[in-house]
């Protein structure tokens, strides 16, 4: 009797982490993040031909490593192809539907326009200029008719290219865990490893990035591209205090770059200022809702056919 009690107990126990398991990967999506593969000169890359869901969202990487369904080297005849470059505020992240990201958004948009659009998103969370540049630089532009790199304040700070993250940050993993249970646990239940620390860089370090803007701006020109530069506040530069000093100062020498390099410019901070309920357009401090998303890409399409 003892035995068989036991083993009914081993059963229900055994029933119900399964039972655990399969719930947490189908409602959630757990024990299959998005995996990253480190790169010496891009820094890293989201693994090519992923497709999952996570919290509901749909998420594809294609075979260059860009969010969105695969495509073919250049654009059919007759559609217009755009670029976005971008960090994880054009990526979207695991909190964005593939439907809802910004390029979808821009590609809904300017299909009522102009059709057929395609508009690739080649992104990754925490890239910065010297990311985007590097992987122009492998992949080429796809014979986009315009490259857009879209910034966020934090990204004129943004260190070289590093895969120092890669598979040593939860945020970052390399495999995929042993299982959704795994997962939660290590994400929410044990304490998290520490984070590994970037490279230090000294020097001009905003300059550097305006010079990786520069390059981009010459590799859009040598492909018959025209090149366009957008940048988002943080949220609390949305706020009656606005940027710090010290991003105040970025901010204008970027926009006097621009000018000196004649690069079309669309700086959203005042859009983002203006707005009825600013924290309605974010999800946190840096990433965007739903609604700042379309504010984003309402505002990239009117800029894109003043250029078309």
């Amino acid at each position: 009797m003892v035995v068989k009690i036991a083993l009914v107990i081993l059963a229900v126990c055994v029933g119900g982490i399964l039972a655990l398991e399969l719930l947490l990967r189908a409602i959630f999506g757990f024990g299959n993040p998005l995996i990253y593969l480190p790169d010496p000169e891009i820094g890293y890359l989201l693994a090519p031909s992923q497709r999952l869901r996570r919290f509901g969202n749909l998420i594809e990487i294609n075979q260059y490593s860009m969010r969105g369904p695969e495509v073919a080297p250049q654009p059919p005849p007759e559609t217009i192809r755009l670029l976005l470059l971008g960090d994880s505020v054009a990526n979207g992240g695991w909190w964005t539907d593939g439907e809802e990201i910004i390029s979808a958004l821009m590609a809904k948009r300017l299909s009522t326009t102009y059709s057929p659009v395609e508009v690739l998103n080649a992104s990754a969370n925490s890239w910065g200029p010297r990311n985007q540049l590097a992987f122009v630089r492998r992949f080429g532009t796809f014979g986009a008719r315009t490259l857009v790199l879209l910034l966020n304040t934090d990204d004129l700070f943004a260190g070289p290219p590093s895969s120092v993250v890669v598979g040593r940050s939860r945020f970052y993993p390399a495999s995929k865990p042993n299982g959704a249970i795994a997962e939660v646990l290590s994400r929410y239940l044990f304490p998290p490893p520490p984070e590994p620390s970037l490279p230090q860089e000294t020097g001009d370090i905003v300059g550097h990035n305006l010079e990786a803007i520069r390059q981009l701006q010459q590799l859009a020109r040598s492909a018959n591209s025209q090149f366009l530069l957008a940048i988002t506040p943080l949220q609390r530069e949305t706020s009656p205090s606005g940027p710090r000093d010290y991003e105040l100062r970025a901010r204008e020498r970027l926009h006097q770059f621009t000018q000196q390099q004649q690069i079309p410019y669309l700086d959203l901070l005042s859009a983002f200022q203006t707005h009825a309920v600013p924290a309605t357009l974010y999800r946190d401090h840096i990433h965007l809702s739903s609604q700042g998303n379309q504010l984003v890409s309402e505002a990239i399409c009117q800029a894109l056919q003043q250029l078309f």
